[in-house]
């Protein structure tokens, strides 16, 4: 149930859909005679959506997520790799009859990388279907595939195939692989992500090492007018802010912010 009422909620907040839905009922109170409120739901609109295409907002608040973990030194010796789904696109996948990634392939590409580097690492990765609906095949049945061709051994690998968010991710997989007290764990996934994923884990008592990849921000944030990737970063930017928020008050992680062991949260 929370699942999906996560799925319904963030559907209307997410601030993409949330602007136009705010147009549409503007448009609608216009027709209906209510001026005064049809004008200030569509002026407030427009207004958002041009002070977004021309100032990276979405970047500047993507940018606290991004470093709050940086890329650490990896220790001469790991136990296990745990990478989350995420970076597949199962739709696609099925209908053109290849594996489909999307920008955020890099915690694939990482985890071949580390596999390479840690012979005798575990790799695991988690990812079932986020999907309200469900989908077609699983993000683990498509990674089976990409890490197929790209040759890694199948019986290192150990995949987690029913999860639908990070919680689940964590929960699942712990699970499954049972990591003992001592050992080294490296936590893969996109750098925004990694707070509330980090959270997750240490929640669960499964203290990771955790790796940032696929970076969308830089030092230097510019302004100009680009509606799309300034949206896409700030709907990405909310969802992470919201998740981390949702997770605190459901009892998913201990803190607000997760920072890094040494770092007062």
């Amino acid at each position: 149930m929370t699942f999906i009422l996560s799925k319904v909620i963030w559907t209307v907040i997410q601030p993409s859909n949330l602007l136009i839905l705010m147009l549409l009922v503007g448009l609608i109170l216009r027709r209906l005679g209510r001026r005064r409120f049809s004008n200030l739901l569509t002026t407030t609109a427009a207004g958002v959506l041009t002070f977004v295409a021309l100032v990276p907002i979405g970047g500047l608040v993507l940018r606290p997520l991004e470093t709050r973990f940086p890329v650490p030194d990896l220790p001469a010796s790991i136990d296990g790799i745990v990478v989350l789904g995420g970076s597949v696109q199962a739709e696609l996948t099925v209908e053109h009859g290849q594996p489909a990634l999307n920008h955020r392939a890099e915690r694939l590409t990482t985890l071949v990388r580390l596999a390479r580097a840690y012979p005798d690492a575990r790799l695991v990765f988690t990812g079932g279907s986020g999907a309200l609906l469900g989908a077609p095949i699983t993000e683990a049945a498509i990674a089976a595939q990409v890490f197929g061709e790209l040759g890694l051994d199948p019986a290192r690998l150990t995949y987690e195939d029913e999860s639908r968010n990070t919680y689940e991710n964590g929960v699942l997989s712990q699970r499954l692989v049972q990591p003992k007290p001592g050992e080294t764990w490296v936590l893969v996934t996109s750098a925004s992500h990694l707070p509330r994923s980090v959270g997750v884990f240490r929640a669960l008592g499964w203290p990771v090492l955790p790796l940032p990849v696929d970076f969308n921000t830089s030092a230097r944030l510019r302004p100009g007018f680009w509606l799309g990737g300034h949206l896409n970063e700030l709907d990405w930017a909310t969802r992470e802010w919201v998740g981390l928020l949702a997770y605190r008050l459901l009892g998913r992680t201990n803190t607000l912010f997760p920072a890094p062991a040494n770092v007062d949260s």
